[in-house]
């Protein structure tokens, strides 16, 4: 699993980043955290659930890029939402894979 470098949270979660992410890591119970994640279908942009389901031995998290960290299904839809504003406000388009995907690449080259 691959995490953005900017990774999106909820406010509250922001102090325990860390520690979700260990537990996370580690397929400890989270409760009412949802991943937002790039979606598997490069079609979409981006899909969010309970980060319970990665307790399914069925899930693979090797393929996984979570964008943010998001407290209940709420919390999740007000992240997607903030991201898509972001992403507007940056580019006015809404492609918010390329953008997360071209942000990502520049910090990993040590340009941001």
């Amino acid at each position: 699993m691959n995490y953005y470098h900017a990774l999106y949270m909820s406010e509250e979660l922001i102090l325990k980043k860390a520690e979700i992410i260990e537990k996370i890591e580690k397929d400890k119970w989270q409760m009412e955290k949802y991943l937002i994640v790039l979606a598997k279908n490069e079609n979409n942009h981006l899909e969010y659930f309970h980060s319970v389901l990665l307790l399914q031995k069925s899930i693979s998290k090797d393929d996984l890029f979570v964008v943010g960290i998001a407290n209940g299904e709420i919390g999740a839809m007000e992240l997607v939402e903030k991201i898509t504003q972001e992403v507007y406000d940056e580019t006015k388009g809404t492609d918010i894979r390329k953008y997360i995907l071209q942000k990502q690449k520049e910090f990993e080259e040590g340009n941001v």
